[in-house]
């Protein structure tokens, strides 16, 4: 059995970083759901994906992150994404993604992409 492991972490301008690694799909994705939900109810709506670990992605594993995207913008927010294997953006790309998501190549470039708290 493939696995899977997200963890979340908050830093200090209020991001949660959620660090993705091993397969991402049917059978993983609602842990993923769950992770990101759990964030969001806590009040997290800045939040950066590291890709960094994460070897395989399927189109369920997509389908987490447009159920969120929507809540999360409406409140203020964003997800951005980062760190992605080539292969991994592959699946991205293809089912155009990176016209609905920022991508970024490194975890610190994501986070810098939000606005300072006190602008």
């Amino acid at each position: 059995m493939n696995q899977f492991t997200a963890v979340t972490q908050q830093d200090e301008r209020g991001i949660c970083c959620i660090d993705l690694a091993g397969y991402l799909d049917a059978h993983t994705a609602t842990e993923l759901e769950s992770i990101m939900n759990t964030a969001i109810t806590n009040g997290c709506s800045r939040i950066v994906v590291n890709f960094a670990d994460l070897e395989y992605i399927s189109s369920a594993g997509l389908g987490v992150f447009m159920v969120f995207i929507e809540s999360v913008r409406s409140d203020g927010g964003d997800i951005k994404l980062a760190a992605m294997k080539p292969k991994v953006f592959t699946v991205f790309d293809l089912l155009g993604f990176p016209v609905l998501f920022e991508i970024y190549p490194t975890v610190e470039e994501a986070k810098q992409a939000f606005p300072s708290l006190d602008a």
